[in-house]
């Protein structure tokens, strides 16, 4: 029998305000080791009797802001309740959130897939709650100590119907939310800090089957590998089950990275565990018609959109479009790029996602990170251009600019990098490697015209790759016509 994947995601985002979302207390990014636990509290976020929450007014506007990105319907009425559970890091014992009154419903999302298939993503909600504390478990002893600081940090959940159907839609789905969450300027995106936590459910079910079955959930996930990963190791560990004549139990899983399974923490609540209560210290939040759309306005231009435009207003081809778009801040650096007078966009495009983003890749930096501005990056394809330097030189003199963030012309005058065009010296080179080289002249003689690009080789080996290329080339033919005759 052949089955299929069912594969929903919920996907915890930290928002990026100045304050946490029931209290004035400062948010502390997760994984910040500068700061010391349990500085950044108070009554409220560590959930002392008697005190009051207080709504975050910009946790609101994000999540609005978000749902009205993923095409949701905004809720003027929403609710917020009490989720209880007892974890060591709930010190209220319960989590406020929303659940049957959320904020935002209805929504959906376009993914595009490797084989360049659209899907469309129904979203059930986006819906506001607050994050727990931080356990850390010593190895040593054996006990665990909790950080309170991160307890009351606005957390917005987006969650997803089941219509994701293999590990690399899933991937493909939490990859759109990251870009849109960051060019919305709600989220940073960070999954290794802990601040966007991926959780699949994951079911499977026979081919043509309509039913939803037993799903399992992969808790935390911190990384798009791990995510594709865990849901593609649990599909077949269920499959495995079925066909055994097991039955799939409904449980809460951890991801090993190392060992490369999943393992299980603890059964799988429903939601009638957690025994949701509308919030009796919150009223029900009213957001006013005017707001939602004053928010709507201030929209900014999302991925898809930009990506479309750079087709069309760039002529690029829809892989250079997307790879420039993925980052707001890489289509940002690459339009202030084009805007410089007398470049040429194709080789704007190349240069940056050829040279510049390898650089940034084996450095691990981010665009807004990188000393080179876009200015200088335009200064120095100019100068490759005019012939100033030819473009293997070019590549040296971007990666000295990338370490130091020193200007083209600066290096180049240092470092003696100018282009050798000088015909006289230039033809002289190529006599010489002639001269020591008769066997590979021999070749090309008779019709091995390959050679010549060998040769061309040797002579920017002697000028140690200042000579201009195109004039050795001429050079070299013009000199083994001669010998031909």
């Amino acid at each position: 029998m052949k089955y299929e994947a069912v594969i929903g995601l919920e996907i915890h985002a930290e928002l990026l305000t100045q304050s946490k979302m029931f209290c004035g207390c400062k948010v502390v990014t997760s994984g910040a080791t500068t700061v010391t636990p349990n500085s950044m509290v108070c009554p409220i976020c560590t959930g002392m009797p008697g005190t009051l929450p207080v709504i975050n007014r910009r946790a609101v506007a994000y999540t609005i802001l978000t749902g009205l990105a993923l095409n949701c319907t905004i809720a003027e009425h929403s609710v917020f309740a009490r989720k209880n559970y007892f974890y060591p890091d709930l010190p209220k014992g319960y989590q406020i959130s929303q659940y049957e009154m959320p904020l935002c419903r209805d929504g959906w999302l376009d993914i595009e897939l490797k084989s360049g298939e659209s899907k469309r993503i129904a979203i059930r909600r986006v819906h506001l709650e607050e994050d727990t504390g931080k356990l850390t478990h010593l190895e040593t002893n054996g006990r665990s100590l909790v950080d309170f600081n991160r307890s009351g940090v606005p957390l917005m959940e987006i969650v997803s119907e089941p219509d994701l159907r293999s590990p690399e839609e899933a991937r493909a789905y939490a990859e759109k939310l990251r870009a849109i969450m960051r060019y919305l300027g709600v989220n940073s995106g960070d999954l290794e800090k802990g601040v966007m936590r991926v959780e699949p459910n994951i079911s499977i079910r026979p081919v043509g089957s309509t039913d939803l079955n037993t799903r399992t959930e992969v808790k935390n996930l911190n990384s798009f590998r791990a995510l594709a990963r865990a849901t593609a190791y649990e599909l077949v560990r269920q499959q495995k089950l079925v066909e055994s004549g097991a039955n799939v139990e409904q449980e809460t899983l951890g991801w090993d990275e190392k060992r490369g399974v999943t393992v299980p923490q603890r059964s799988k609540e429903y939601a009638e565990d957690y025994r949701y209560f509308p919030e009796p210290d919150l009223p029900p939040l009213v957001v006013e018609r005017e707001w939602i759309e004053e928010l709507r306005a201030s929209l900014p231009e999302l991925p898809d959109a930009k990506r479309k435009r750079f087709e069309k207003t760039y002529s690029l081809n829809h892989d250079d479009a997307a790879r420039l778009t993925d980052e707001k801040a890489i289509a940002d650096y690459f339009e202030e790029a084009v805007g410089e007078k007398g470049v040429d966009v194709k080789t704007v495009v190349n240069w940056i996602t050829g040279e510049l983003f390898r650089y940034m890749n084996e450095s691990s930096q981010s665009i807004e990170a990188v000393k080179i501005r876009p200015g200088a990056l335009v200064e120095l394809l100019g100068l490759v251009e005019a012939g100033a330097v030819n473009a293997n030189t070019g590549k040296r003199v971007l990666r000295e600019m990338f370490k130091s963030g020193e200007a083209a012309q600066s290096i180049i005058k240092r470092e003696g990098l100018a282009q050798i065009s000088d015909a006289g010296a230039l033809d002289e080179l190529a006599g010489n490697v002639l001269d020591a080289n008769p066997s590979e002249v021999e070749k090309y003689l008779d019709g091995k015209t390959a050679v010549l690009g060998w040769l061309v080789g040797q002579v920017m080996k002697e000028t140690r790759g200042k000579a201009n290329p195109n004039a050795v080339r001429a050079l070299l033919q013009k000199r083994l016509e001669e010998r031909r005759s």
